[in-house]
């Protein structure tokens, strides 16, 4: 699958200190990850397909929280998507990866700054 890619896109993203009290009245969050694909166009002329690769997640830490929505335009070349779950696994990650890299160097920086010491790094696993 070749892929060219836009740049991406931060919608929204939040970091959270952790109030536990509140949590034991409310429930505590659960780390959540979601990648969706938004059909932009199938282009058959070109066997070209352009589509919006959307990550909404919420990552839960011991002392904070992060939660979010990012996306990038991706144009797939050679081939024509007519539904998202046409992609296989390997091909989802491959389109998110971009995003929770992002995700990924976002986080550590924010961190760093609000518990002044090293940020830290998110590892995703499959």
């Amino acid at each position: 699958m070749e892929i060219v890619r836009e740049k991406e896109f931060v919608n929204q993203y939040h970091y959270n200190a952790r109030n536990l009290e509140w949590e034991k009245e409310n429930g505590t969050p659960k780390t959540n990850f979601e990648v969706t694909f938004q059909l932009v166009e199938k282009n058959t002329e070109k066997n070209q397909t352009t589509i919006v690769s959307v990550l909404q997640f919420t990552i839960v830490r011991d002392e904070f929280m992060i939660s979010g929505v990012v996306s990038q335009m991706d144009h797939i070349k050679g081939r024509i998507v007519n539904e998202p779950k046409e992609f296989s696994q390997e091909e989802v990650e491959t389109l998110a990866e971009p995003l929770l890299e992002m995700v990924r160097r976002m986080t550590y920086e924010v961190t760093e700054i609000a518990l002044d010491r090293p940020g830290v790094n998110l590892e995703f696993k499959n």
